[in-house]
């Protein structure tokens, strides 16, 4: 019944061959994702990248031996069957979707990878009667169940505490030029440029929903535009900034974010208690920036906190004087 209705094939419904066949396309397919890995690797973390050269180099042996095994076994070409064709075939992550993975992550997917090889292996034995051939599965069962051991072990050999630290740095440094400097950046930007328009229309109308309005607008106006100019102004390929697109979502919902904070609270309809609450919220909100500041950025407190305060405040005062005219 799911043959008939996925297309694909059931595992028990393979033959001994087409096991072969699959076993071999798949030690092909994990070997290029651990040479795709030491190669993204490569630059910051060469000794993780290593580790995966290593064990793209033991996938290459484990296929030619089953490319061996098949050809002593069967005459003909080797079928073309891939996890994709099998139904309930344990399936990899698509390898974009590790891109932005610390080294820590991906050697752990790494270990999910082996462990999944290994239950196929186990199960790939019981479904054939060959002797040489369950050997040759039974010995890559327990290869692949070892795999997770050998990386443990190439990672103590080339995985010292001065280069765990110094890949920790380098991902903590991609995480902050990726994610934190956009956002950082987006959420100045909303706390502080949309508090002259949001208080101005406030002092000067004291109507709430119209106040509310413009607050929305801004808010959103400004993480629209911010959002398409962080991911436009640089690729990440030069600087190290990482995805365009990761950039701009951080800064334009960062945006978003700084400018909503102060104007949601006229969601309320006496005005001197929506702009009250206003006024606590920018307080906070220029506070979580100094702290950012200080966190990610490591700029002493004092002086973040100065700058960003006495910014705001400015620019605070310069919406309410201006709506009061």
């Amino acid at each position: 019944m799911i043959s008939l209705i996925t297309n694909r094939k059931r595992f028990k419904d393979l033959s001994e061959a087409e096991i072969l066949a699959l076993a071999i396309s798949s030690e092909e397919d994990d070997a290029r994702i651990y040479a795709n890995f030491a190669a993204r690797l490569s630059a910051e973390y060469p000794a993780t990248a290593r580790i995966f050269t290593g064990m793209a180099e033991e996938e290459n042996q484990h296929r030619i031996r089953l490319i061996a095994r098949f050809q002593a076994r069967f005459d003909g070409p080797i079928p073309l069957i891939r996890r994709e064709h099998v139904a309930g075939y344990y399936a990899r992550r698509p390898i974009w979707l590790l891109e932005e993975m610390s080294p820590d992550v991906i050697r752990k997917e790494a270990a999910n990878m082996e462990r999944a090889a290994g239950d196929f292996y186990e199960a790939a034995t019981k479904r054939t009667g060959d002797p040489e051939t369950r050997k040759l599965l039974g010995d890559l069962a327990a290869a692949e169940r070892a795999h997770e051991h050998e990386a443990g072990r190439l990672e103590d050999a080339n995985v010292t505490v001065d280069v765990a630290q110094q890949e920790a740095d380098a991902a903590h440094r991609r995480f902050v030029l990726t994610w934190v400097q956009p956002g950082l950046a987006g959420l100045m930007d909303g706390s502080v440029s949309t508090l002259a328009p949001i208080f101005a229309t406030a002092f000067a109308t004291q109507d709430p929903m119209t106040t509310l309005q413009v607050g929305l607008a801004a808010s959103i106006g400004a993480g629209i535009s911010m959002g398409f100019t962080e991911a436009a102004s640089d690729d990440g390929v030069i600087s190290g900034r990482g995805s365009p697109i990761k950039r701009g979502i951080a800064a334009g919902v960062m945006t978003t974010i700084g400018g909503l904070g102060h104007a949601m609270p006229y969601f309320i309809s006496d005005f001197w208690t929506a702009t009250v609450i206003a006024l606590i919220v920018v307080f906070v909100e220029l506070w979580v920036i100094a702290w950012i500041q200080n966190k990610y950025m490591e700029t002493p407190f004092a002086r973040a906190a100065f700058q960003v305060v006495l910014g705001g405040a400015l620019v605070l005062a310069a919406g309410i004087l201006i709506g009061e005219f």
